[in-house]
């Protein structure tokens, strides 16, 4: 069986860190992601928003560095619950328990920089994230040298001893 969800978008607010009794972090926040069609009677294109949970190190990570309207990109699985509200109903609820975090744009850009043309997520590629996997700790993250250019891409010789990598 196959449980693995993929979603890009935009947290509606920050996002809720907790600890649990024996202290392990949790980090509870809600993402809205926009539907890939425009309805066709011309209105604006509708979102979904979804609950997300990160545990340990991976909801620090996104506790300190995500913020209300920031693009982020989480992979994880689909969970569904079962409770009982306060009336006594029955409810059932789903939220993406998260396994890794990404940006899906810089942080120049968020804070009202240069666009590139909407979602910033160049493609989709990331410049740090969170990962309970094996690539190391969850405070990866990625900052530009000093000699960097003011833009964001660089023109570079033909010779390999320029190369970044």
């Amino acid at each position: 069986m196959l449980n693995h969800i993929v979603i890009m978008g935009r947290l509606v607010r920050d996002p809720e860190l907790r600890r649990t009794g024996s202290g392990v972090a949790v980090a509870s926040f809600r993402v809205a992601v926009d539907r890939d069609f425009a309805p066709k009677d011309g209105s604006e294109r509708k979102a979904d928003f979804i609950d997300c949970v990160a545990w340990r190190q991976t909801g620090e990570f996104i506790s300190k560095y995500f913020t209300k309207g920031r693009m982020i990109v989480v992979d994880g699985r689909l969970e569904m619950r079962d409770w009982t509200d306060k009336d006594g109903n029955k409810r059932t609820s789903a939220e993406v328990v998260v396994a890794n975090a990404y940006f899906g744009d810089s942080k120049r850009d968020s804070d009202g920089g240069n666009s590139y043309g909407g979602n910033n997520s160049y493609g989709g590629n990331s410049y740090g994230g969170a990962s309970t996997g094996g690539y190391g700790s969850a405070n990866n993250s990625y900052s530009a040298p000093a000699s960097a250019p003011a833009s964001d891409f660089a023109m570079l010789e033909d010779d390999d001893a320029q190369l970044p990598f």
